[in-house]
């Protein structure tokens, strides 16, 4: 007998996700298998977002499609790119040069977030003291191993 949570992988079966932000201007969707999904302790993402951690998911840029909507771009280092929804602020999506294949969005952002659970945390070094999890996840002091 299968359990709950393989009951909702099956219903989740080929449905896109989709997700959009705070005021609704922006909507989009993303066909295939997400990847990559952890929790980000970085200073560049707790000061974009204002919040303590942002959880993140990568997706094949392919399979990925603004459906509506206008997102401003804000180079947030030398190679990533943050993208937000001009009327409210939310950050959306991240672009990095070095995979130029793929988008990295925000589980938040989700109309179901769980269905993408962040598996690990990364830049651990940069974590707020008092910022504790018991969740059992891998650590990487920086970037994924």
């Amino acid at each position: 007998m299968a359990g709950p949570q393989s009951e909702r992988d099956d219903r989740d079966q080929g449905r896109p996700l989709t997700g959009g932000c705070l005021c609704g201007a922006v909507r989009y969707e993303a066909d295939g298998e997400p990847y990559h999904s952890g929790y980000c302790h970085c200073v560049t993402c707790r000061r974009a977002s204002g919040a303590p951690v942002v959880a993140w998911f990568s997706v094949k840029l392919a399979a990925f499609r603004l459906l509506q909507g206008e997102t401003r771009t804000f180079e947030s280092s030398e190679h990533g790119r943050r993208r937000f929804c001009v009327g409210c602020g939310t950050q959306l999506f991240f672009d990095d040069d070095d995979f130029p294949d793929e988008i990295d969005i925000t589980n938040a952002s989700l109309d179901e977030p769980e269905r993408v659970p962040p598996g690990f945390h990364l830049y651990d070094k940069s974590r707020i003291a008092w910022v504790r999890f018991g969740d059992g996840l891998r650590h990487f002091h920086e970037k994924r191993t």
